[in-house]
């Protein structure tokens, strides 16, 4: 076996395609040693980004857009892979698997049914790259009373635990997701609230890119503190892990809301939704006696941001996860390259204090080529 697996994750940011090639083996004492080979993201073309963003709320006809824009994503992320071969020199029979964990366009966990959606023909994935696919990570756990989210913890402790540090590792990507790795404990995560998503649609709704690149906008505004106790007033805040979120929750309709009362300069704005990413990453915190808090996602180049995190945290290393030797980008796909290697290994890629779960399980499904 040759150990090569691709991760393959599109987030909720919805900003492009994100692959990475991971070889998994062992130390001599039993260790999992993954080694990260190479990685690549290529942007969503600008009809199927603006499709898959208006899944993600209930609108005419969904089902049928849904079908038609499933093909195109498989068919975008089948185009990737065979780039990513090509790139590497690699055939797609030197592949144990794909892992990839779909777009997701429905997350309800509160639902009187639960459920969460991820799209993206497997199938016509696995057909187009002639590779076998490991998908649908998420609806298992939830079979088990899982929230079915956040799922990188496991792979967080996988690869980044260590028994005398106590670390935070911060997924900053549409939404924001944490996974706390206290030595001698349980693993924790949940997710915190918004990360990048807010930020995104505010600076877009301006006409200024896809999303605040350094953070700059922000930095041109100031920060109202009434508008940042509004935000931050709302209930999932003040929940208990087990939790999770997205997009479906916290959207423009959720944002405006909070805005109506009031006239602010759009550039205070993208400062005070900054300072809120920031500030709800620390309620969520709350007490916690954290020592090093190590970020990935695309937030993790947002420069504002991460000073805004630096000031909350003054005694606390704040660094991105290249520090650990996995740059920040390629993290979450690197977790869907593990678990799809752990259900080839029949690992469970859940943690019940986590999502909520009866029992750890090994997650996903197979689609042949």
């Amino acid at each position: 076996m040759s150990g090569l697996y691709i991760g393959i994750m599109s987030g909720t940011s919805l900003d492009g395609i994100d692959l990475v090639l991971v070889r998994f083996g062992k130390s001599e004492q039993n260790a999992l040693q993954p080694q990260l080979l190479d990685s690549l993201l290529l942007p969503f073309p600008t009809q199927l980004r603006q499709q898959l963003n208006q899944l993600t709320q209930s609108g005419p006809d969904e089902l049928e857009l849904m079908g038609l824009v499933e093909q195109q994503l498989a068919l975008a992320y089948a185009e990737a892979v065979n780039q990513f071969l090509a790139k590497n020199k690699l055939s797609p029979t030197q592949i144990e698997a794909i892992g990839c964990h779909g777009q997701t366009i429905r997350h309800r966990p509160y639902a009187q049914f639960p459920f969460t959606y991820q799209i993206g023909d497997m199938f016509r994935l696995a057909a187009e790259t002639q590779i076998r696919v490991i998908a649908d990570f998420r609806r298992k756990d939830m079979a088990y009373g899982g929230q079915g989210a956040p799922l990188v913890p496991a792979f967080h402790q996988a690869i980044f635990a260590r028994p005398d540090s106590y670390r935070a590792i911060l997924n900053i990507g549409g939404i924001a997701n944490i996974t706390l790795l206290q030595p001698n404990q349980p693993v924790r995560g949940f997710d915190t609230g918004p990360g990048n998503g807010l930020m995104d649609h505010w600076i877009q709704q301006q006409g200024l890119g896809l999303f605040d690149k350094d953070g700059l906008y922000a930095a041109s505004g100031s920060i109202q503190q009434d508008l940042l106790a509004n935000l931050l007033s709302d209930p999932y805040f003040q929940l208990q892990g087990p939790k999770s979120t997205g997009r479906e929750y916290f959207n423009p309709q959720w944002l405006a809301q909070k805005l109506q009362a009031k006239n602010y300069a759009p550039a205070d704005v993208q400062r005070t939704l900054t300072r809120f990413t920031a500030q709800s990453i620390k309620v969520a915190l709350n007490n916690e006696a954290i020592e090093e808090l190590f970020i990935c996602g695309g937030g993790a180049y947002n420069k504002v941001l991460i000073n805004d995190l630096q000031q909350l945290f003054p005694a606390v290393q704040v660094r991105q996860t290249a520090s650990l030797g996995v740059k920040a980008d390629d993290v979450e796909a690197m977790a869907f390259a593990w678990l799809a290697y752990a259900y080839d290994q029949k690992i469970p890629g859940n943690i019940p204090d986590v999502t909520g779960a009866r029992k750890a399980v090994v997650l996903g499904a197979e689609f042949s080529s």
